[in-house]
């Protein structure tokens, strides 16, 4: 009977060793964005790159769910079949740019008191369900260096808004407008409205993709226990 149990064991232990690696799963749920980092270059195929790099891709799933010129409500709207239902163990919510940009634009932005409701709603659900949230704070509309850009004051109030709910609430952030303005500040000495992180003052290019690769992958590095 020994001898038998001792055959077994190493097949055990085979059989435990192969088991599949249950995948972290990572949703970015957003706007335009968000949608467009899904695509080739954008910056959600560059985290799964550099995810490769770090050797780690067999430990998450990488999925967007970005739709264009969403603002907050309408991630609220949609938050059960695109986020929850799917369920996700990190959630970066990117939001803001449009509800912002669209006061001006169009008239059917989000009025500030509204946005913190809207977007509390989401990440409290969030953390009740055991998902693990990642703010993001709203990145550019221009890129001007010098305060000149229409919406930098409303964008300053949004932002300021999302750091100190993350202080709050123990959420973890991806300030994205401060790493874009320290960018633009030393990177930008020409005062040039767009090109130089996006393509169009608010889309970002390939050196703008980049940048928010490279700072969410370090948020998501860090909850994945790396």
């Amino acid at each position: 009977m020994i001898k038998k149990t001792a055959l077994l064991l190493p097949l055990v232990l085979m059989m435990f060793a192969f088991q599949p690696v249950k995948k972290k799963k990572v949703i970015f749920f957003g706007d335009s964005i968000t949608q467009q980092g899904a695509a080739p270059g954008g910056y959600i195929r560059l985290i799964e790159g550099l995810s490769k790099t770090d050797g780690v891709s067999d430990q998450f799933e990488f999925v967007g769910k970005g739709i264009g010129g969403n603002k907050v409500y309408d991630l609220f709207l949609r938050f059960q079949p695109d986020v929850l239902d799917q369920k996700p163990d990190i959630v970066l919510v990117y939001v803001g740019i449009n509800d912002v940009w669209h006061k001006t634009s169009s008239g059917t932005g989000t009025d500030f008191d509204k946005f913190g409701k809207f977007y509390d709603a989401i990440i409290s659900t969030l953390v009740k369900q055991g998902i693990q949230p990642v703010v993001c704070t709203p990145s550019v509309i221009g890129e001007r260096n010098d305060c000149s850009n229409q919406q930098d004051g409303d964008l300053n109030r949004y932002a300021g808004w999302i750091r100190e709910y993350a202080a709050k609430n123990k959420v973890p952030l991806v300030d994205l407008r401060k790493i874009f303005l320290d960018y633009l500040a030393k990177n930008n000495p020409d005062n040039k409205e767009k090109g130089i992180l996006t393509v169009d003052r608010v889309h970002l290019n390939e050196k703008g993709n980049q940048l928010v690769a490279d700072a969410m992958w370090k948020v998501i590095k860090s909850l994945g226990g790396m």
